[in-house]
């Protein structure tokens, strides 16, 4: 969700900078790019499509996030010259790095799903669980590699969509903010940061 908000925040920022400009908004070749549609699909098959995500074992899981998380970090190191990239890799790696440590998943406090989840029914998670068909494992703090990197934070109350993203998830999110906002940059002034 954050990462989502991001990319319509950039484009936004970037098409009215282009706009200010007088100019257009120029997407620049990036390296390695077709790895990011092999790390993502997987994913969203894993997580977010009803039609495959029941059929996809949970011992899956693990793999499939470790796997994706890899991929988009090799494509940010490919491309660590380009605006935000720097802060997409260091995101990256604090995900892949609690992901890594917590069996292939991202821990998420029993606090925070019930944080984002105030209503749920008694038995709808449970601690040592995949949340939902979520990314997610419910895991007390005590057992938890690197709790501050995990999925801690949640949106205010008054936000229409209650999720938890982690602190690499922020820094995913602005990296991928200032890449979008740099596309609106003056011709000659990508021509340079391409170069």
């Amino acid at each position: 969700m954050i990462l989502l908000l991001a990319i319509l925040a950039g484009l936004i920022a970037g098409y009215t900078r282009a706009r200010l400009n007088h100019s257009a908004l120029s997407i620049p070749r990036l390296r390695l790019a077709w790895l990011v549609l092999i790390a993502v699909i997987p994913q969203l098959l894993a997580t977010e499509f009803s039609f495959t995500r029941q059929r996809i074992p949970v011992s899956m899981i693990p793999p499939i996030l470790v796997g994706s998380q890899v991929l988009l970090l090799l494509f940010a190191l490919s491309n660590l010259r380009r605006p935000g990239f720097i802060l997409l890799g260091i995101g990256l790696t604090l995900n892949l790095t609690v992901i890594t440590l917590n069996g292939g998943w991202m821990p998420i406090s029993p606090d925070t799903v019930t944080n984002i989840a105030p209503d749920a029914s008694p038995g709808a998670w449970e601690i040592g669980e995949r949340l939902g068909f979520s990314k997610d494992l419910v895991m007390p703090v005590s057992n938890t590699r690197l709790w501050a990197l995990s999925d801690r934070f949640v949106f205010p109350g008054w936000f229409p969509a209650q999720v938890a993203f982690s602190i690499g998830d922020v820094l995913i999110a602005a990296g991928a903010f200032l890449f979008l906002f740099s596309l609106g940059a003056p011709s000659n002034r990508l021509n340079v940061l391409s170069d």
